[in-house]
Protein backbone atom coordinates (compact mmCIF):
# COMPACT_ATOMS: atom_id res chain seq x y z
CA UNK A 1 0.00 0.00 0.00
CA UNK A 2 2.79 2.41 0.68
CA UNK A 3 5.61 0.93 -1.54
CA UNK A 4 6.26 3.95 -2.89
CA UNK A 5 7.42 5.74 0.32
CA UNK A 6 8.99 2.60 1.89
CA UNK A 7 11.44 2.75 -1.43
CA UNK A 8 12.04 6.02 -0.97
CA UNK A 9 12.74 5.68 2.29
CA UNK A 10 14.91 2.92 1.49
CA UNK A 11 16.99 5.24 -1.05
CA UNK A 12 17.56 7.87 2.10
CA UNK A 13 18.79 5.18 3.90
CA UNK A 14 20.73 3.84 1.77
CA UNK A 15 22.77 6.97 0.86
CA UNK A 16 22.85 8.36 4.10
CA UNK A 17 20.42 11.35 3.75
CA UNK A 18 18.49 10.76 7.02
CA UNK A 19 18.91 13.15 10.60
CA UNK A 20 17.46 11.02 13.91
CA UNK A 21 15.67 13.48 16.01
CA UNK A 22 17.34 13.93 19.89
CA UNK A 23 13.73 11.71 20.92
CA UNK A 24 14.70 9.08 18.67
CA UNK A 25 18.42 8.55 19.55
CA UNK A 26 16.44 9.14 23.71
CA UNK A 27 14.58 6.21 22.73
CA UNK A 28 17.00 4.12 20.80
CA UNK A 29 19.24 4.35 23.88
CA UNK A 30 16.36 3.17 26.22
CA UNK A 31 15.58 0.13 24.35
CA UNK A 32 19.67 -0.53 23.74
CA UNK A 33 18.90 0.10 19.59
CA UNK A 34 21.33 1.39 17.84
CA UNK A 35 21.39 3.32 14.49
CA UNK A 36 22.30 0.31 12.34
CA UNK A 37 19.15 -1.22 13.99
CA UNK A 38 17.04 1.08 12.51
CA UNK A 39 18.43 1.15 9.39
CA UNK A 40 17.79 -2.76 8.75
CA UNK A 41 14.20 -1.76 10.02
CA UNK A 42 13.45 0.42 7.46
CA UNK A 43 15.32 -1.72 4.97
CA UNK A 44 13.68 -5.16 5.80
CA UNK A 45 10.74 -4.32 7.39
CA UNK A 46 7.23 -2.61 5.97
CA UNK A 47 5.24 0.47 6.75
CA UNK A 48 2.66 -0.60 8.71
CA UNK A 49 0.53 2.66 9.62
CA UNK A 50 0.39 6.02 8.33
CA UNK A 51 0.03 8.46 10.68
CA UNK A 52 -0.97 12.60 10.34
CA UNK A 53 1.06 15.19 12.79
CA UNK A 54 -1.28 16.80 14.78
CA UNK A 55 0.65 20.15 15.04
CA UNK A 56 2.83 19.74 10.98
CA UNK A 57 0.29 17.74 9.79
CA UNK A 58 2.66 15.94 7.77
CA UNK A 59 2.48 12.41 6.94
CA UNK A 60 4.84 10.11 9.19
CA UNK A 61 5.03 6.51 8.76
CA UNK A 62 5.47 3.41 11.27
CA UNK A 63 7.94 1.10 9.94
CA UNK A 64 7.73 -2.41 11.79
CA UNK A 65 11.00 -4.38 10.86
CA UNK A 66 13.32 -6.76 12.59
CA UNK A 67 16.31 -5.14 14.47
CA UNK A 68 19.92 -6.40 13.95
CA UNK A 69 18.99 -8.94 16.54
CA UNK A 70 16.21 -9.97 14.48
CA UNK A 71 13.32 -9.00 17.04
CA UNK A 72 11.01 -6.76 16.10
CA UNK A 73 10.88 -3.00 16.22
CA UNK A 74 9.01 -0.04 15.09
CA UNK A 75 10.20 3.02 13.60
CA UNK A 76 8.23 6.12 12.72
CA UNK A 77 9.55 8.14 10.31
CA UNK A 78 8.57 10.91 7.87
CA UNK A 79 10.24 13.00 4.58
CA UNK A 80 11.16 15.87 5.91
CA UNK A 81 10.92 19.19 4.03
CA UNK A 82 14.18 19.38 2.88
CA UNK A 83 14.12 15.58 1.10
CA UNK A 84 16.15 14.00 3.84
CA UNK A 85 14.22 11.26 5.90
CA UNK A 86 13.47 12.18 9.86
CA UNK A 87 13.82 9.40 12.31
CA UNK A 88 11.24 10.44 14.28
CA UNK A 89 11.13 6.94 17.39
CA UNK A 90 12.45 4.03 17.47
CA UNK A 91 11.50 1.58 19.93
CA UNK A 92 11.13 -2.26 20.64
CA UNK A 93 8.08 -4.21 20.43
Amino acid sequence: MFDRILIKMRELIRTGQYIATTHALDEMEADSLIIFDVEHCILAGRIRVRQKDRVTAEWKYVVEGPALDRKLIHVVAKIGPTGKLVIITAYRL
